[in-house]
């Protein structure tokens, strides 16, 4: 039995109940995906885009706090965060208004459910 997800770093029970719908069960199973590609197969079942998840994600892979991501690192994950969002058939709602959007892709609007 490998280690539950909660057991990395940033990541606690929502986290892991959030992979778990996305078919993401250990710890171990998470580290062979990689960032990449666990936040892509969160998107497709159904988890709302957040930036803030992505990067917490990413450092806490690495063994470091969500925080501790600053300046060109933090750049380049809002680029590649991006481009999994823009890939993945839920990155965008038609039925959210442009403020909606705007508010979303910077982490501060409630998710709709």
């Amino acid at each position: 039995m490998s280690d539950p997800i909660s057991t990395i770093r940033n990541l606690g029970p929502a986290s892991e109940q959030s992979f778990a719908r996305a078919g993401i069960h250990t710890a171990d199973a998470l580290r062979a995906l990689g960032a990449d590609a666990a936040y892509a197969r969160l998107l497709a079942a159904g988890t709302r885009p957040h930036f803030i998840g992505y990067y917490a994600l990413v450092m806490g892979l690495q063994g470091r706090p969500w925080n501790d991501c600053q300046g060109d690192e933090k750049a380049a994950l809002r680029r590649r965060f991006d481009a999994i969002r823009s890939a993945s058939k839920g990155g965008a709602d038609p039925a959210r208004s442009a403020l909606e959007a705007a508010l979303d892709a910077i982490g501060v609007i409630e998710r709709r459910r």
